[in-house]
């Protein structure tokens, strides 16, 4: 069983950044590719990035290209999600999931393992 734990989020100033990590623990192939989503209120929740830890490969939401950074450590078992120049519009509860294939994927559906969330709000 996967267990995905996040940590990193907060309030910050437009402009400014957060770091958001998720620390994995259980087998390594259940976290072959992980990803993060994002949730805003009364909204879908939405694709924000994700990565391929065996090809290295990664994929990003448009509207977080150039800004958002997704990037693994394979010896701490952990991802991180370095976000900068945020906007308002990030302000959402951020969540780490992971599925047990090696091809990345944008649809919630295809994840087998979440964490619990960490909320990130951007001030204007």
């Amino acid at each position: 069983q996967v267990q995905l734990v996040e940590s990193g989020g907060g309030l910050v100033q437009a402009g400014g950044s957060l770091r958001l990590s998720c620390a994995a623990s259980g087998p390594t192939f259940s976290t072959y590719v992980m990803a993060w989503f994002r949730q805003a209120p009364g909204k879908e929740r939405e694709f924000v990035a994700g990565i391929s830890r065996l090809r290295g490969s990664t994929t990003y939401a448009d509207s977080v290209k150039g800004r958002f950074a997704i990037l693994g450590d394979s010896a701490k078992n952990t991802v991180y999600l370095q976000m900068n120049n945020l906007k308002p519009e990030d302000t959402a509860v951020y969540s780490c999931a992971a599925r047990a294939r090696t091809e990345l994927s944008r649809d919630a559906a295809d994840f087998g393992s979440w964490g619990q969330g960490t909320q990130v709000t951007v001030s204007s």
